[in-house]
């Protein structure tokens, strides 16, 4: 799967039902050795839509349950939200 059918997807949590963000709107962690994505880092919002400087959510690429057409399904809930 191209980044660019992943792009504009929502990401949400399946155990708090909770939209987290668009895919586009998080940055990804890449091993460059591999070229592998290894984590999704969503910003934290805060009132307006705004971020909030050096908040975000790390979810693992291994949380990650299905990618559907239109989202993206997590399950951060094991293990915590990583900051």
């Amino acid at each position: 799967m191209r980044l660019s059918e992943l792009s504009g997807k929502e990401i949400v949590d399946v155990k708090k039902a909770e939209r987290l963000g668009i895919l586009g709107q998080t940055d990804l962690e890449i091993n460059e050795g591999t070229g592998q994505i290894q984590a999704l880092l969503i910003p934290s919002l805060k009132w307006f839509g705004l971020r909030k400087q050096g908040d975000e959510i790390r979810v693992p690429w291994s949380h990650i349950k299905k990618i559907g057409s239109d989202m993206i399904i997590i399950d951060v809930a094991g293990q915590g939200q990583e900051e």
